[in-house]
């Protein structure tokens, strides 16, 4: 008689699916409030879980984090351009990164690989080797990554469905635990 073995559980920073659901709808829901909830949230996700927080996690928070400051009218112009900045150079580093092979290949292959708009790789050169481009550039870019990063992340970790209740808390769970393992392997 062959016993069935259960699944190994991956460990998550996160209490369970409804916790993972409502951090994600509060960061894209744009009431600023609800999205510094959110990011209050993530940040104790990456205190519990360091630097195996999911790419797509963290650059999702640095955006959001960037729209609230936006939103908050404390920061001129130019520290708005700075802030956005960092935060589209970082996701576009950290998402080709993972593409790079032993042969440097160029950041526009890499992006047109991962469905990323060329203009987003051209504003990162822009912002890491010109002139700074203009706030409303940066503000564009960062809404077009968000939306990248809803469609190509947080709905698939989701099954597309942000209204999904189950009654069963434990399969949710290892479901969420599961879609935690895609995020690093479906970016490759």
């Amino acid at each position: 008689a062959r016993k069935r073995l259960k699944p190994l559980r991956t460990v998550v920073a996160w209490r369970g699916r409804a916790e993972w659901d409502q951090v994600m709808v509060g960061l894209y829901c744009g009431d600023s409030r609800l999205q510094q909830e959110a990011l209050d949230r993530v940040s104790a996700w990456k205190s519990r879980y360091g630097p195996k927080m999911p790419l797509a996690v963290d650059c999702t928070a640095e955006l959001i984090r960037c729209k609230v400051l936006d939103s908050s009218g404390r920061l001129k112009s130019h520290e708005l351009i700075l802030s956005y900045g960092l935060a589209l150079v970082r996701f576009v580093n950290l998402i080709t990164e993972r593409k790079q092979k032993m042969v440097s290949i160029p950041l526009r292959q890499l992006a047109r690989e991962v469905d990323i708009p060329i203009w987003v790789v051209d504003l990162r050169h822009e912002l890491t080797h010109g002139k700074l481009p203009r706030l409303a550039l940066c503000r564009k870019g960062c809404d077009v990554v968000l939306d990248w990063l809803r469609k190509t992340y947080w709905s698939r970790q989701l099954g597309n469905n942000l209204c999904e209740e189950s009654g069963d808390e434990d399969e949710e769970q290892e479901g969420v635990e599961a879609d935690a393992e895609l995020d690093n392997d479906a970016w490759e």
